[in-house]
């Protein structure tokens, strides 16, 4: 039986003062909001509300599929909320953010997956806080690639889908999805030529070997990928995947330069990448800021 390993120096943080996060908090809590840095317990979530941003979750914080690796909620989920839109657009104007991130628990019992509200959401950003950059982190809508033009005909500057894993992990790690089906919603974004960049993450020591990280990155490259974010894998609780290997910094380094000779145009990798972390610096250094 795999034991747990032993957290290794380079991924211990510092205690940050609660101070510092209270606004971000403060905010979500008044709104009724629920921000994928919490329900994944994300272990960047201090420092993001420190620098007073968040990522928001929407469609409630219950999830119909049940990835191994995922925090979020795995429960019968509640019926979206009308006013959810507002208390968005709401939270984006008092935290006064200039870049935000759109994700969403998976919702298969609903006829069109909740892809409406991600829709909903971009429009009224742009229509109430011009000049704020929009990045949509969605699941894969069950493959149907008509929900996926919904999102981009709203479009947001990023869209962004996580394959998560290697091919040969996808039945351990995210039995409920497929690496296919995701590489067709990332391709279908990519041959739209909608106008934005194209985005999805990689998670490392659940197993996979660097043979296989690096084929799955050529494949997110064939499909059109634009940036990819490639992180550690961290056991959320021990009724989650174990954590299989600790990747150091330097075989990283030597990810991310692979990657790029692949040809991303960006690529971030190291022990506490999270796709959604630090998001608008790719689309600054690809496109300028976005954000007026």
């Amino acid at each position: 039986m795999n034991k747990d390993l032993r957290l290794p120096p380079w991924l211990t943080k510092p205690i940050s003062d609660p101070a510092r996060t209270r606004r971000v908090k403060e905010t979500i809590a008044e709104l009724g909001l629920t921000t994928v840095c919490d329900e994944a317990r994300c272990p960047n979530r201090v420092d993001c509300f420190s620098r007073g941003t968040a990522t928001f979750m929407i469609l409630g914080d219950r999830c119909t599929r049940d990835c191994r690796f995922c925090a979020v909620s795995h429960a019968e989920p509640m019926a979206p909320s009308p006013d959810e839109t507002g208390r968005v657009v709401e939270a984006v104007k008092r935290l006064g953010l200039k870049y935000v991130v759109i994700t969403s628990v998976t919702r298969d019992d609903l006829p069109g997956q909740g892809v409406e509200q991600f829709a909903q959401i971009i429009r009224a950003i742009r229509r109430d806080l011009p000049g704020v950059g929009i990045e949509v982190l969605t699941p894969d809508f069950g493959g149907r690639l008509e929900l996926v033009d919904v999102v981009l005909e709203a479009e947001p500057d990023v869209f962004s889908h996580n394959v998560e894993t290697v091919r040969r992990l996808y039945d351990t790690v995210r039995p409920d999805a497929d690496m296919d089906r995701s590489l067709k919603v990332l391709k279908h974004a990519a041959d739209a030529r909608y106008g934005g960049l194209i985005k999805s993450a990689l998670m490392l020591g659940l197993g996979e070997t660097r043979l296989e990280v690096d084929a799955a990155l050529r494949d997110l490259r064939r499909v059109g990928t634009d940036i990819a974010y490639v992180g550690q894998y961290l056991r959320p609780s021990r009724s989650h995947l174990k954590v299989e290997r600790f990747i150091p910094p330097e075989e990283f380094d030597d990810i991310r330069e692979t990657a790029l000779r692949m040809g991303f145009a960006w690529v971030s990798a190291g022990p506490f990448v999270r796709s959604s972390y630090e998001a608008e610096r790719a689309v600054e250094a690809l496109v300028g800021n976005v954000c007026s």
